[in-house]
């Protein structure tokens, strides 16, 4: 065995060990400071890196919040340099509805078990385990690394990336592209095929308490003015609400491409048609084709027979890059005039283009360990921190890279309960980033 077998096989054995370490972090964000922070992380990071040679930097915004970041110098220190992005903190898990405690790393069936298993220890775990023995054996990539571990991304990244980018601006310096969370996933066509789904673009988020005034009274008496009945109207119609198809670029691309792996036409139009051939990733992809708006929380009354002067409500919005202006009417339309909406946390759609030589480096790395690999691009529902580095120029993607077996609900695993990633995914991905690094 040479040397450097000995090492990726090191490395793949390590990475199991690391998600499993640090899913026994708590580091639960409830959205305000409540949680255990990720302080307790960050330190066990910064530990890991500083083990092999590297310099790393703990950055606290808040008592406990904490992200860490760190520079390995490339080969050639005038090109640009790429960053690698992760955050450490998880939503919040109740032990009695998982099968294995969501803290306990156990591994069964083959998958690591737990909270941040695949958003994302998992890649924080496969970062550190391509550091470390990158750096054991002294192989420096083409570029300079940036790495940033980072704190409270389950909650719009105030505290994390956010933080770093606006106080912290110098870490970043000649960083032109990254790589991050929920992309490079396996999707299985057939035995000849294997789609790897690669972050190109992410929907911008609108989180929006409503508010309804009314007029306060007692329960027993007839009241046309209850801003309970006023809101609940309003938030039902926004609840039950099918915004428009709008089909943008990268949702084209990936559906021009799914359609070439399927041998099928999908009709955009034809929702229901379309996302039933998509199988596991569906619950992903279904709501890139259109603005969405989730009513989330309702808040009123504290008392039985009083009817409250006021009531409340939590919506999670997100709109597709390019409709943001659309979105927003469509809200005040829908909701009517009653009804008050303010923004809890907003932020922008991001959009690049699926192509130069980083998309080449990743389409090479995943062949090299996977034959019937195809990198494809896709739009992400949700949010990551990208948001906060694309507004220093960065050009962000969402490279994560795990092949998965095709009956794993991958898309459920993601703030569900039972949150597991397998083993040999893992291992995958150690293989696949070690060798997307050498080609950068």
């Amino acid at each position: 065995m040479s040397a450097s077998d000995a090492g990726g096989q090191r490395a793949e054995q390590e990475v199991v060990d690391l998600c499993r370490d640090l899913i026994r972090i708590d580091t639960s964000n409830y959205g305000d400071h409540s949680g255990p922070g990720e302080r307790v992380a960050a330190e066990f990071v910064a530990g890991q890196l500083a083990e092999v040679g590297l310099d790393p930097q703990i950055i606290e915004s808040h008592p406990g919040r904490a992200s860490v970041v760190a520079r390995i110098e490339g080969e050639d220190t005038s090109r640009p340099a790429l960053l690698i992005h992760g955050h450490t903190d998880v939503v919040p898990a109740n032990a009695e509805d998982w099968t294995h405690h969501p803290f306990s790393g156990e591994i069964a069936d083959g998958c690591v078990w737990g909270r941040g298993a695949v958003d994302m220890k998992d890649m924080d775990a496969m970062t550190l385990a391509v550091v470390r023995e990158r750096m054991r054996s002294g192989r420096k990539p083409p570029r300079d690394i940036v790495l940033a571990f980072l704190a409270d991304e389950e909650a719009g990244g105030v505290y994390g990336a956010r933080h770093l980018v606006d106080n912290h601006r110098d870490l970043f310096d000649g960083v032109t592209e990254a790589i991050g969370e929920v992309g490079g996933f396996s999707f299985t066509v057939n035995e000849k095929l294997r789609l790897y789904l690669v972050e190109t673009a992410q929907k911008g988020i609108h989180w929006m308490r409503l508010t309804v005034d009314g007029t306060a009274g007692h329960g027993s008496m007839t009241n046309d003015d209850n801003a309970i009945t006023e809101l609940c109207e309003a938030v039902g119609r926004l609840g039950r609400h099918k915004f428009p198809v709008r089909v943008t670029k990268t949702v084209r691309s990936f559906l021009d491409e799914l359609s070439d792996a399927l041998g099928t036409e999908l009709d955009p139009e034809n929702m229901d048609e379309t996302l039933a051939k998509l199988g596991g990733i569906a619950k992903i992809i279904g709501a890139t084709l259109q603005n969405t708006a989730a009513p989330t929380q309702l808040g009123a009354g504290y008392k039985v027979n009083v009817i409250p002067g006021q009531a409340t409500a939590h919506v999670d919005g997100r709109f597709l890059p390019g409709y943001e202006e659309e979105f927003l009417a469509d809200l005040d339309r829908i909701l009517g005039p009653r009804v008050r909406r303010e923004d809890v946390h907003a932020d922008k759609a991001v959009e690049t283009s699926f192509d130069g030589a980083l998309v080449d480096a990743m389409q090479s790395a995943l062949q090299a360990h996977d034959p019937i690999a195809r990198a494809v691009p896709y739009m992400l529902s949700g949010g990551t921190d990208a948001k906060s580095f694309d507004d220093l120029g960065i050009r962000c993607f969402g490279f994560a890279p795990l092949k998965l077996p095709p009956e794993l609900d991958f898309a459920g695993m993601f703030h569900g309960v039972d949150e597991r990633v397998p083993v040999e995914g893992l291992q995958f991905g150690v293989r696949v980033l070690d060798r997307f690094l050498d080609e950068c």
